[in-house]
């Protein structure tokens, strides 16, 4: 089985993903930190039900990694918008068995007590052009939502367009159970429903 863990805003800079989600959601980012092995860096938000929110870009000060990076920040361009979701799963291994190839392959992967396993496809572009989920498997205790200051922000409901939005869905139904993740055949796209302190607030 796999549940939500995360979700993740890209932007060309880290200082306009984190605006793009300061101004929508109307709270304060918290530093996050940089990645090894794709060279990016991120700000978090803690959400209820332990859950984060990422904004996340490409590190400048970083040198080009040897592979595509993670989320397909390659290819990013335009606004700051809601890119990724990223599920978890205690067993990372067979749980891409279970599934159609594409989902990517484990990458070990560390940042201060954290240890993790993310499934990453070599091009680095997920199935449905991107909007499958990305699969991570926590290897550590630790995990970001726990010490993330909270700021009164609840997910109430994440939305996955996209023209083959039905045959997604279908295909992870029998491992994702989760009443907020729903499916809508369209232009592609995530929109993010966040309750706040200030009232419901939309994040594309």
């Amino acid at each position: 089985m796999i549940t939500l863990d995360h979700i993740a805003v890209a932007g060309e800079t880290l200082a306009a993903a984190t605006a793009h989600v300061e101004q929508a959601l109307g709270v304060p980012l918290q530093q996050g930190g940089a990645h090894a092995v794709f060279h990016t860096h991120n700000t978090l938000l803690g959400l209820q039900d332990d859950l984060y929110l990422e904004a996340i870009a490409i590190d400048p000060a970083a040198p080009q990694p040897d592979r595509p990076r993670w989320f397909d920040l390659d290819r990013f361009e335009g606004a700051p918008r809601l890119t990724n979701w990223i599920c978890r799963c205690d067993d990372l291994d067979a749980t891409l068995a279970a599934l159609p190839e594409g989902f990517g392959a484990p990458v070990e992967l560390k940042r201060g007590d954290l240890r993790w396993r993310m499934a990453v496809p070599a091009s680095g572009i997920l199935p449905y052009d991107n909007y499958a989920p990305a699969l991570i498997e926590w290897t550590s205790d630790a995990h970001p939502a726990k010490r993330l200051t909270q700021e009164g922000c609840r997910l109430a409901a994440l939305e996955v367009h996209h023209p083959a939005a039905a045959a997604l869905g279908a295909l992870l139904a029998p491992i994702l159970i989760d009443a907020r993740i729903t499916f809508h055949p369209g232009l592609p796209l995530l929109r993010a429903r966040i309750d706040t302190t200030g009232g419901p607030a939309s994040l594309c």
